[in-house]
């Protein structure tokens, strides 16, 4: 069945795995599911490729947790194993404009931007700030916006500034209602973004950009063919009208979600900061 999904959970959730496929499962804040794909031989049929795939599924992304810190500092622990030395670029993907596909914008805006500070703190030398990981943020809009792929653009900037790794932020599609807004990916295998609406763009990752690619994002649609054939196990006249389904309360997840996101990233790559300290900043 062609069930369209983000997710390489939901891809292989065949028992045994294929070979080639390693899972590993652990998590106290999450339930952190490890999945490693040794190469690219499932990228024609589910359009994973060779990469490590870490999913943490939780409650609702929407809701203040008793655990929120403890998510956060999750989040950063198995971000901060992807991440190389030196300086990275934050990009949202997706459009500002439309609330399911906000994400990665509302994460860039809550990013700690770093990478002026030295330059402009040069005389400060005693300067907190100076010591500071170098990260830069871009949140470029959509073709239908700007009329330039948002591979190109990232491409153009990251071969501009330099940067040791781009980490893609983006709104998800997924098979499985219950990880609507439950669920965070975080992957080293890069992005096409639009890709689990079928509405796939150009591919954002290492084998483009020469440079590690880090994608992170939280399931925000799922469509209706797929909701019902999850459900039934039965293919669907292609020639029905399918439609793409949010969750309701999609503004609070949208917006906390980002917050989450952006305090993992901002923990993960400046470490000598506390979670108190970047919840201070914003």
């Amino acid at each position: 069945m062609n069930i369209r999904t983000d997710l390489a959970l939901e891809s292989f959730s065949a028992n045994p795995l294929p070979e080639g496929v390693h899972l590993d499962k652990r998590g106290k804040a999450f339930d952190i599911t490890e999945i490693v794909i040794d190469s690219d031989s499932f990228v024609n049929s589910i359009g994973k490729g060779r990469g490590t795939y870490i999913t943490l599924e939780g409650e609702s992304l929407s809701r203040f947790s008793d655990e929120y810190s403890d998510m956060v500092t999750e989040l950063a622990s198995e971000l901060r194993k992807l991440i190389p030395e030196g300086e990275v670029l934050i990009a949202g993907l997706g459009n500002s404009d439309i609330t399911p596909d906000a994400l990665g914008p509302d994460v860039v805006s809550k990013v700690l931007a770093t990478r002026h500070l030295r330059d402009e703190l040069k005389d400060e030398s005693d300067s907190f700030l100076t010591s500071l990981r170098p990260v830069s943020a871009l949140a470029g809009g959509v073709l239908g916006q700007t009329g330039i792929e948002t591979a190109e653009l990232i491409r153009a900037v990251t071969g501009l500034i330099k940067p040791s790794a781009v980490i893609a932020v983006d709104s998800l599609a997924c098979s499985d209602v219950s990880r609507l807004g439950t669920t965070i990916q975080i992957t080293d295998s890069g992005i096409s973004p639009g890709s689990g609406i079928a509405n796939s763009r150009r591919e954002i990752s290492r084998k483009v950009l020469g440079i590690p690619v880090i994608a992170i994002g939280v399931p925000t649609v799922v469509d209706m063919h797929t909701i019902v054939r999850s459900l039934t196990g039965e293919d669907i006249d292609r020639e029905l009208p399918n439609m793409i389904v949010t969750p309701k309360d999609i503004d609070r997840l949208t917006e906390r979600a980002s917050q989450l996101i952006a305090f993992g990233i901002n923990l993960a790559l400046h470490p000598q900061l506390s979670l108190e300290e970047v919840k201070g900043l914003f």
